[in-house]
């Protein structure tokens, strides 16, 4: 599998698109690519390769499902539960990023979504644009919530 395609699949909180390359995904979705997009992650190991939890804050981090975190060096991760059906596709990657199939600002709409990947993943249920994960931003000492 080519982490550099645009990949359409039902991630474990809405469909999405995934990909390695952030610049890729801003421009299918025809946003600034200054604006941060999340990286998805197949487990704890690959999220602490890539920043480190404060360690006030490193319980709630692993307790939490479908919860994304702008960590201190402000970039953005979302553990992946092994149980979800979207876990086997991103432990083929590690990490990649990933963001809502649809362009900013608008629902979800299938027509754009397929016209726009290159790769289609299929699950038995086909797609549904489910509710997005909750955002919070923590650093030593604090934690707010962005969504």
């Amino acid at each position: 599998m080519n982490s550099s395609l645009v990949y359409l699949v039902q991630t474990d909180t809405t469909v999405g698109f995934s990909c390695s390359s952030h610049e890729r995904l801003s421009d299918v979705k025809q946003r600034p690519r200054s604006k941060k997009i999340l990286n998805t992650v197949d487990s704890f190991k690959t999220l602490n390769e890539n920043t480190r939890v404060p360690k006030k804050f490193r319980k709630q981090v692993r307790r939490a499902s479908k919860t994304t975190y702008i960590y201190p060096n402000l970039k953005s991760f979302r553990v992946i539960n092994k149980e979800s059906l979207f876990h086997p596709f991103i432990s083929k990657f590690k990490i990649l990023y990933s963001t809502s199939a649809n362009l900013t600002g608008n629902s979800f709409d299938e027509e754009f979504a397929l016209k726009n990947s290159d790769i289609i993943v299929n699950q038995k249920d086909g797609f549904s644009e489910k509710v997005s994960s909750s955002i919070y931003k923590i650093n030593k000492s604090k934690i707010v919530k962005i969504r």
